[in-house]
Protein backbone atom coordinates (compact mmCIF):
# COMPACT_ATOMS: atom_id res chain seq x y z
CA UNK A 1 0.00 0.00 0.00
CA UNK A 2 0.50 3.32 -0.59
CA UNK A 3 0.60 6.33 2.43
CA UNK A 4 -2.53 7.54 1.30
CA UNK A 5 -3.96 4.07 1.73
CA UNK A 6 -1.88 3.30 5.22
CA UNK A 7 -3.80 2.84 8.52
CA UNK A 8 -4.03 5.81 10.10
CA UNK A 9 -2.91 7.11 13.30
CA UNK A 10 -5.96 9.36 13.87
CA UNK A 11 -8.27 6.29 13.15
CA UNK A 12 -10.75 5.67 16.09
CA UNK A 13 -13.44 2.88 16.06
CA UNK A 14 -17.28 4.43 16.20
CA UNK A 15 -18.07 3.79 19.79
CA UNK A 16 -21.26 1.57 18.90
CA UNK A 17 -19.13 -0.87 17.39
CA UNK A 18 -16.92 -0.74 19.96
CA UNK A 19 -19.93 -1.52 22.50
CA UNK A 20 -21.60 -4.57 20.09
CA UNK A 21 -18.82 -6.32 19.00
CA UNK A 22 -15.57 -8.49 19.95
CA UNK A 23 -12.41 -7.57 18.27
CA UNK A 24 -10.51 -10.34 16.31
CA UNK A 25 -7.58 -8.26 15.27
CA UNK A 26 -5.94 -6.35 12.39
CA UNK A 27 -5.37 -6.78 8.59
CA UNK A 28 -3.55 -4.71 6.56
CA UNK A 29 -6.00 -2.55 5.78
CA UNK A 30 -9.10 -2.99 8.45
CA UNK A 31 -10.22 -3.75 12.58
CA UNK A 32 -11.84 -7.25 12.28
CA UNK A 33 -14.50 -7.36 14.44
CA UNK A 34 -17.01 -10.30 15.67
CA UNK A 35 -20.47 -9.21 15.89
CA UNK A 36 -21.39 -10.08 19.76
CA UNK A 37 -24.58 -11.81 19.03
CA UNK A 38 -23.74 -15.65 18.84
CA UNK A 39 -27.29 -16.18 16.47
CA UNK A 40 -24.83 -15.61 13.24
CA UNK A 41 -21.32 -15.32 12.55
CA UNK A 42 -21.40 -12.04 11.79
CA UNK A 43 -17.60 -10.10 11.15
CA UNK A 44 -17.17 -6.27 10.22
CA UNK A 45 -14.48 -5.20 9.11
CA UNK A 46 -13.26 -1.23 9.61
CA UNK A 47 -10.83 0.31 6.98
CA UNK A 48 -8.24 1.87 9.77
CA UNK A 49 -8.22 5.27 8.04
CA UNK A 50 -10.15 8.21 9.79
CA UNK A 51 -12.75 10.16 7.83
CA UNK A 52 -14.01 7.47 5.78
CA UNK A 53 -18.10 7.38 5.33
CA UNK A 54 -18.48 5.08 2.31
CA UNK A 55 -16.61 2.79 -0.11
CA UNK A 56 -15.48 4.81 -2.65
CA UNK A 57 -14.15 7.12 -0.09
CA UNK A 58 -11.21 4.61 0.23
CA UNK A 59 -8.20 5.17 -1.99
CA UNK A 60 -7.90 2.37 -4.45
CA UNK A 61 -5.21 1.17 -3.04
CA UNK A 62 -7.35 0.44 0.34
CA UNK A 63 -10.34 -0.71 -1.64
CA UNK A 64 -8.85 -3.44 -3.88
CA UNK A 65 -7.23 -4.80 0.05
CA UNK A 66 -10.63 -4.57 1.62
CA UNK A 67 -11.94 -6.75 -1.02
CA UNK A 68 -9.31 -9.34 -0.41
CA UNK A 69 -9.81 -8.83 3.74
CA UNK A 70 -13.67 -9.78 2.55
CA UNK A 71 -12.25 -12.91 1.15
CA UNK A 72 -10.37 -14.19 3.90
CA UNK A 73 -13.05 -13.60 6.05
CA UNK A 74 -15.86 -14.76 4.06
CA UNK A 75 -13.32 -18.02 3.77
CA UNK A 76 -12.96 -18.29 7.52
CA UNK A 77 -16.88 -18.31 7.88
CA UNK A 78 -17.42 -20.69 5.44
CA UNK A 79 -14.91 -23.00 6.83
CA UNK A 80 -14.73 -22.92 10.26
CA UNK A 81 -18.98 -21.14 11.08
CA UNK A 82 -20.75 -24.11 8.76
CA UNK A 83 -21.79 -21.22 6.43
CA UNK A 84 -23.16 -22.25 3.39
CA UNK A 85 -24.27 -18.61 2.36
CA UNK A 86 -21.91 -15.29 2.71
CA UNK A 87 -23.59 -11.88 2.97
CA UNK A 88 -21.56 -8.72 2.15
CA UNK A 89 -22.99 -5.32 2.84
CA UNK A 90 -21.90 -1.43 3.54
CA UNK A 91 -25.06 0.04 5.18
CA UNK A 92 -23.85 2.71 7.37
CA UNK A 93 -27.40 4.02 8.48
CA UNK A 94 -26.84 3.71 12.16
CA UNK A 95 -23.00 4.20 12.21
CA UNK A 96 -21.06 6.63 10.00
CA UNK A 97 -17.83 5.13 9.79
CA UNK A 98 -17.22 2.70 7.03
CA UNK A 99 -17.55 -0.54 8.21
CA UNK A 100 -18.64 -3.85 5.74
CA UNK A 101 -20.21 -6.89 7.47
CA UNK A 102 -19.26 -10.10 6.38
CA UNK A 103 -22.51 -12.58 7.62
CA UNK A 104 -22.65 -16.15 7.02
CA UNK A 105 -25.62 -17.80 6.73
CA UNK A 106 -27.59 -20.90 6.75
CA UNK A 107 -30.93 -22.13 6.42
CA UNK A 108 -30.67 -22.94 9.94
CA UNK A 109 -30.44 -19.27 11.15
CA UNK A 110 -33.45 -17.63 12.71
CA UNK A 111 -33.76 -14.97 9.97
CA UNK A 112 -33.18 -17.18 7.36
CA UNK A 113 -33.76 -16.00 4.38
CA UNK A 114 -34.67 -12.56 5.73
CA UNK A 115 -31.78 -10.29 6.01
CA UNK A 116 -30.13 -10.16 9.58
CA UNK A 117 -29.93 -6.41 10.39
CA UNK A 118 -32.65 -5.22 13.07
CA UNK A 119 -33.80 -9.18 13.04
CA UNK A 120 -35.03 -9.24 16.39
CA UNK A 121 -33.00 -8.63 19.56
CA UNK A 122 -28.86 -9.22 19.41
CA UNK A 123 -27.85 -12.72 21.95
CA UNK A 124 -24.40 -11.74 23.17
CA UNK A 125 -21.93 -14.78 23.59
CA UNK A 126 -21.39 -15.50 27.13
CA UNK A 127 -17.60 -14.84 28.21
CA UNK A 128 -16.38 -18.59 27.41
CA UNK A 129 -18.31 -18.87 23.94
CA UNK A 130 -17.31 -16.04 22.70
CA UNK A 131 -13.71 -16.37 23.60
CA UNK A 132 -14.07 -19.50 21.88
CA UNK A 133 -15.49 -17.87 18.85
CA UNK A 134 -12.97 -14.87 18.96
CA UNK A 135 -9.92 -17.76 18.93
CA UNK A 136 -11.51 -19.75 16.22
CA UNK A 137 -11.74 -17.30 14.00
CA UNK A 138 -8.67 -15.61 14.66
CA UNK A 139 -6.99 -18.70 13.74
CA UNK A 140 -8.81 -19.50 10.23
CA UNK A 141 -7.15 -15.82 9.20
CA UNK A 142 -4.08 -15.53 11.47
CA UNK A 143 -2.18 -16.03 8.14
CA UNK A 144 -3.67 -12.48 6.70
CA UNK A 145 -3.05 -10.64 10.16
CA UNK A 146 -1.12 -7.42 10.27
CA UNK A 147 1.96 -7.94 12.71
Amino acid sequence: MNDQSAPDEAFALHPKLAADCLVLGDLPVSRILLMNDQRFPWCILVPRLAGLRELHDLPCTARLALFEEIEVVSQALLARCNASKINVGALGNLVPQLHVHVVGRSNADPAWPRPVWGFGEALPYPPPAGRERVALLRAAIQPALAP
